[in-house]
């Protein structure tokens, strides 16, 4: 079915492009290369002057356009046209280039809150009539006057002709109708592709309401999410930035509802941090309106296990300050259910184990977000902004084991149930500082930031362990955890030339972290509990990362290069804070070169190469030094020795806008990773357990490299279907024969994911998502939660894959009480099938895993939005924000 559903939109896909491409009517008749004239390649004048107020002030970012006629040459006629527009400057300035010279036009002016304003003007050449027929070459009726035209021009020009139109200060009158409460409604594209990077709204994605950042960016595409919260990209491992900064919050942190959406840079140039994953980097933006007046919304909803959520959001925009936040409130019921079996090759006797699971969630937790733009002068605006992250997650869960001892002739079956019950509290908070200034020398700028983030972990742990026998044991851990993230950073811009852009800055990154972990066992002869410093750990560490960057680019008709450099230097320390233990490793300055070259090789297809340079340090859990006995199937110990990991990134891509609402964009990519960081398992003797033991631990392997393509097709149909197809096949290569002899795997493997929208009749919407993965041979590790228990996440391993998998999302959405109200409904994992897994083989034991978690969830949302455009807020005209794509291009 799913096949079918692809092959289908690729053909009919093709056959729009084809279409576009086909002239209407074929060419016409009799015409020959070079034959007619067209007046609009005579683009040579400019039309420029300045918009007020009717007190005279310059209104920046108002909308101007110009209007006229264009020569069709397919049909011979001309044509109404929007030959070009923009915005003005912050003083009101507008300067329009490339027009013709022959024609009449018209100026449009619009902005908020005032009457649309038009003014006819012309360069005093009048456009040509329209070919008749008999006319040779295009040329009206009659042909060229005796010695050309008039003035010794073109046909039509009359000797005063000037090629620029100073149209003075244009005067904007208010609008007199009033604004009342309003919705606004967009219907902006689920999906943005672009070269360089994918964006995706969060904020048009029916199946996240009510969900959290895990929900969202698991239907991102380019994305897979597993149960724990590591994010795929491409296979890698990518970093996670909330608004252009790293992030302390775990994904199950962040309310869906507060993302407006989500960018996937595949291959961040220089300006961006080189550490924190190798496979480029997933920026969540939070929203935060930029319209004046006040806006905002209120929401609510609840699911079939019990969860609940409410929330909201507000936004107010004035002529000196932008004040904005939110709040979010949730509480979460879970259910995972998982299974491992094992069959041991070492041991007398042999034997094998099965582990069933069976754990609930509950817990609950608050965000809340506001901030303060000052808008201090038409050149400097100052930001603060804060949020609090609070939560309380109990989970329990319940694991019989059973192990069966093979004894010659003989088996033994042992059986031990073992059932926890936790109690771990977090609280997160961050402050941000930010300073903009503008030069006046355009496109200049010069920003400086602080971003500060501090957690806390404290938690319990209560263990009891029934076996067959009828004897029971009792354990306990106590936890506590803490940590903060500083960065500091200044950013310039400065263009050197038109075309040409010179851009740097410097960057201090400094994380630490303490945990505390005491393990307890109850001595029934003592009546009391007795600490087991074995099983017990108290750890810190500090990672500081320096950086600095400078990049170049420069821009041509069809061409645009940039080339970029950054060098970072990071400094760890960690230690045993209960022992004489500790260690330090210092990485030197490394440098991450980048650059891309691009090509336009006309108004729908471009093609991009780019090169970039990345590493991948290690983290917390894979340099902690002690054994983790959480999992007494999968003890775990990191490696305080290991390197990082260091990834040369190379990718071709092709984009095709073939046609009004399609566009394919499709790359070809090659990875070669050095000293890659992976788990692998060895045998040891145990003297807490008295017996042999498998540990899994981490090393820098010889080398990995991984090569794909991936395509990413978006189409619209009929005005209400809208597709977003997304495919990557790859080949992966781990070469770990310095750890293990031999050990080497080469794996092709793929991914898909399909999201289809529907508008329905009355105000309904249906979404449906689906996705499938092969099985594959890394597992990346991204999930910022250090303090939450559990052990280490998922890493890369030359002993076995990731099992496949796939499932299906839907939701409908209906708009009431006039679109500002909407109802979701949602259900996640339709079939049951979202079952991670994973498969090990060593020369100790072959291991498989399974494990599943909430399926076939309905959720239930409700949405209200409400905003007033309040005309006393108007007077600030500066507002330079992100303006990417707001000028509008010359047809």
């Amino acid at each position: 079915m799913q096949k079918s559903i692809t092959l289908t939109v690729l053909f009919l896909a093709l056959i729009t492009r084809l279409s576009a491409q086909m002239p209407a009517g074929g060419p016409p008749a009799g015409a020959r290369p070079g034959a007619g004239f067209d007046p609009s390649k005579m683009n040579i004048a400019r039309v420029y002057g300045k918009v007020v107020d009717e007190a005279g002030k310059g209104v920046g970012y108002a909308t101007v356009q110009v209007l006229g006629k264009k020569f069709n040459p397919a049909t011979r006629a001309l044509k109404d046209t929007m030959w070009a527009g923009q915005l003005t400057e912050e003083n009101g300035d507008f300067n329009i280039e490339k027009l013709p010279m022959m024609g009449d036009f018209e100026l449009v002016i619009n902005f908020l809150g005032y009457a649309e304003t038009k003014q006819s003007f012309n360069f005093g050449m009048s456009a040509p009539k329209a070919p008749t027929a008999g006319a040779p070459g295009g040329m009206p009726a009659g042909g060229m006057p005796p010695g050309g035209a008039p003035g010794g021009g073109f046909p039509g020009m009359g000797a005063a002709g000037a090629s620029e139109k100073d149209l003075g200060n244009i005067k904007l009158k208010t609008e007199a109708k009033t604004l009342s409460e309003v919705t606004i409604t967009d219907k902006a594209s689920v999906a943005t592709l672009a070269l360089d990077r994918k964006a995706y709204r969060i904020d048009k994605d029916l199946t996240t309401a009510g969900g959290t950042a895990q929900d969202a960016l698991k239907n991102v595409p380019s994305l897979s999410v597993d149960l724990d919260g590591n994010v795929s990209l491409r296979n890698g491992s990518p970093q996670i930035f909330v608004d252009g900064r790293p992030t302390t919050l775990a994904l199950n942190q962040i309310s869906a509802d507060a993302i407006e959406s989500v960018e996937v840079i595949t291959n961040p140039s220089s300006k961006f941090d080189a550490g924190g994953g190798t496979a480029g980097i997933v920026n969540i933006v939070l929203k935060k309106e930029k319209r004046l007046g006040y806006n905002g919304s209120v929401r609510a909803g609840t699911d079939t296990r019990g969860g609940v959520n409410f929330g909201g959001d507000i936004n107010a925009r004035g002529s000196k300050v932008n004040v904005f936040g939110s709040l979010m409130a949730m509480r979460n019921r879970g259910k995972i259910i998982g299974e491992t079996v094992r069959e041991n090759f070492f041991g007398e006797p042999a034997s094998n184990l099965t582990q069933a699971s069976e754990g609930h969630m509950k817990g609950m937790f608050a965000n809340g977000r506001a901030g303060v733009d000052f808008l201090l002068d038409n050149r400097n605006t100052l930001t603060f902004s804060g949020s609090y992250v609070r939560g309380k997650f109990s989970p329990n869960d319940a694991i019989t084991n059973t192990t069966d001892f093979l004894y010659p002739g003989n088996t033994v079956t042992s059986e031990y149930v073992r059932s926890s019950e936790q109690d771990r509290n977090f609280r997160n908070f961050g402050v941000t500082t930010q300073f903009k200034h503008l030069f006046p020398k355009k496109g200049a700028e010069w920003t400086a930031d602080f971003n500060f983030n501090q957690v806390r972990f404290e938690g319990g742990s209560a263990y009891l362990t029934q076996y067959d026998s009828g004897l029971s044991s009792r354990e306990m851990q106590e936890s506590l955890g803490q940590g903060s993230f500083m960065t500091i950073q200044t950013d310039f811009i400065n263009p050197l030339k038109k075309d040409f852009k010179l851009e740097g800055g410097l960057k201090a990154v400094m994380r630490n972290n303490r945990n505390d972990n005491m393990n307890s066992v109850f001595d029934a002869d003592l009546n009391a509990w007795r600490a087991v410093p074995q099983l017990s750990d108290h750890f810190k560490f500090d990672d500081d990362v320096y950086a600095g960057y400078l990049q170049l680019s420069k821009t041509s008709k069809n061409w645009g290069f940039q080339v970029g450099l950054r060098a970072e230097s990071s400094l760890y320390r960690g230690a045993l804070t209960d022992r004489d233990s500790s260690f330090a490793i210092s990485y030197p300055i490394s440098l991450f070169p980048s650059a891309f070259i691009t090509r336009k090789l006309n108004d729908q297809d471009q093609l991009q190469l780019a090169y970039t340079r990345r590493v991948n340090r290690p983290n917390f859990f894979q340099t902690m030094p002690f054994t983790d006995f959480s999992d007494s199937l999968n003890l775990r110990r990191g490696n305080p020795t290991l390197l990082p990991e260091f990834t040369n990134s190379l990718e071709l891509s092709y984009q095709n806008i073939f046609a009004k609402n399609h566009n394919l964009l499709i790359s070809v990519y090659y990875k070669q990773a050095s000293n890659l960081i992976a788990s692998y398992q060895f045998t040891e003797y145990n003297d807490v357990l008295k017996k042999e033991v498998v540990i899994t631990s981490f090393s820098n392997s010889n080398s990995a490299s991984a090569t794909g393509a991936e395509f990413t097709l978006k189409n619209s149909f009929f005005g209400w279907l809208d597709l977003t197809s997304n495919l990557n096949l790859f080949m992966a290569t781990v070469d770990a024969s310095n750890v293990e002899s031999g050990l080497k795997v080469n794996r092709t493997s793929g991914f898909f994911k399909e999201i289809v929208q529907i508008k329905l009749p009355k105000g309904f919407a249906l979404q449906i998502n689906g996705e499938y993965r092969s099985r594959a041979s890394f597992t990346p590790s991204t999930n910022n939660d250090p303090f939450m228990g559990g052990g280490p996440p998922a890493q890369n391993t030359a002993q076995g894959y990731t099992k496949s998998y796939w499932f299906l999302d839907a939701s409908i959405r209906k708009d009431i009480m006039k679109n500002q109200g909407t109802l979701t409904l949602s259900a996640s994992d339709i079939f049951k099938t979202r079952k991670f897994g994973s498969y090990t083989v060593t020369d100790f034991f072959t291991q498989e895993t399974s494990r599943i978690m909430n399926p076939q969830l309905l959720r239930l949302n409700f949405s209200y939005r409400f905003g007033k455009m309040d005309m006393s807020l108007f007077n600030r005209k500066n507002n330079r924000t992100n303006m990417q794509g707001g000028d509008m291009m010359q047809n």
